[in-house]
């Protein structure tokens, strides 16, 4: 018996049996679906989450002084330790925040978030600039009032106003507007666009403080970064000798755990979906066991002829993989259509992963060759004389 005979029959048996076809490959659809759906998915959520970490700096070491007392390491000392390690390090700005209120003419926002930075601090974490211009050098040497505000103070204190070079009151002082930051956020009060960025050196005034108490450094090469912070951590120790004065951030080494735990999330997810394409090939294995059931004479019939054993395996498996294939094609149409709808409805630009489509087609086709092999093991082994007694 030819493959194309083989098909052919397969083909008609399926259509006088629709609905009952249909349930069979129901499963498939179902599992198919679901594994390229959530590995889509969950790619896509990857890819957003390094994506918008690495906007943020990701080839960034962050350091926060939680020391008491006097002796305390200045923006200086880390300037002259990048400066010392230049193999690792290339920019380092200091960080301090406090909250203040905000005031202009007669508009007041209490309880705001001013952050002092130098002018690196936009390069380092990727944010970008609308209007105007960032910080510079030269604002740190002249302790000058510029500030760089967020969308969301650009629209509560000048609408439709141009913000450059028009003043802003923060606290008691009074601030020129230089820039304005690029919308990273929506725009509310509680997000990314509601900061404010001013040089460090007036904030710490703000704060009440004679020197920051945090420092973001730059790395040299982000992928020796666990050396980089290891020298950072040497330097610090050597100066506080105690651990508890001070906490390093490193942002790659974050990346690195977080992918690790989306990735672990995703492949238990895709376990689970996983387990109704094994659902699946147990039905299938159940069908074609009736289907043998039923066309005992059948294939007594055909053993009659001049059948052999291996035409008649060839038959029922090749039944049993089209039952599972068009099943897995139907769920791959299925899948990327939720993938697509999914990922719009969370706000995330997924698309059907080609090795989701693939991985899944594999399997159900797989699963539909190894549940169906039994079935026409059984079916084949059938004494001719026995299956034409059969009624």
């Amino acid at each position: 018996m030819k493959i194309v005979q083989a098909f052919l029959m397969t083909i008609s048996s399926l259509k006088s049996n629709k609905m009952r076809s249909f349930l069979t490959m129901l499963g498939m659809i179902i599992g198919v679906a679901a594994v390229i759906a959530m590995i889509s998915i969950m790619d896509g959520m990857i890819d957003d989450t390094m994506s918008n970490f690495s906007d943020m700096g990701a080839d960034t070491i962050s350091v926060q002084l939680t020391g008491k007392g006097s002796n305390q390491l200045t923006s200086e000392d880390f300037y002259q330790f990048a400066e010392d390690n230049g193999e690792h390090f290339r920019e380092v700005s200091p960080n301090i925040s406090a909250g203040v209120n905000l005031r202009r003419k007669e508009q007041v926002k209490k309880d705001m978030l001013v952050y002092g930075v130098n002018e690196c601090y936009a390069d380092m974490n990727g944010l970008k600039i609308q209007e105007g211009r960032f910080l510079t050098y030269a604002d740190m040497k002249t302790r000058s009032r510029v500030c760089v505000i967020g969308t969301y103070i650009r629209n509560c204190f000048f609408s439709d106003e141009d913000p450059i070079g028009e003043k802003i009151n923060i606290g008691n002082d009074e601030y020129t507007v230089v820039g304005v930051m690029e919308e990273r956020d929506n725009s509310t009060e509680y997000s990314w666009d509601a900061y404010i960025y001013a040089p460090y050196v007036r904030v710490s005034r703000m704060a009440g403080s004679a020197e920051p108490n945090g420092f973001t450094l730059k790395m040299t090469e982000p992928e020796q970064s666990e050396k980089a912070q290891q020298v950072l951590e040497n330097y610090l120790y050597a100066f506080y000798h105690n651990k508890d004065c001070y906490r390093v951030t490193n942002q790659t080494s974050m990346l690195d755990m977080m992918d690790k735990m989306i990735s672990m999330e995703k492949n238990v997810l895709v376990g689970i979906a996983g387990i109704s394409l094994l659902v699946a090939g147990i039905g299938i294995m159940n069908i074609m066991l009736v289907s043998v059931s039923e066309r005992t004479r059948e294939i007594g019939i055909i053993k009659s002829l001049g059948a052999r054993q291996r035409d008649i395996m060839k038959q029922f498996v090749i039944e049993a993989a089209v039952l599972s294939s068009l099943g897995g094609v139907i769920g791959i149409i299925i899948g990327g259509l939720l993938t697509t709808g999914m990922g719009n409805l969370i706000g995330l630009d997924c698309s059907p992963s080609i090795k989701a489509i693939g991985l899944s087609f594999g399997i159900s086709t797989g699963i539909g060759l190894l549940f169906g092999y039994m079935p026409a093991k059984r079916a084949a082994k059938l004494n001719p004389i026995d299956a034409l007694r059969s009624e």
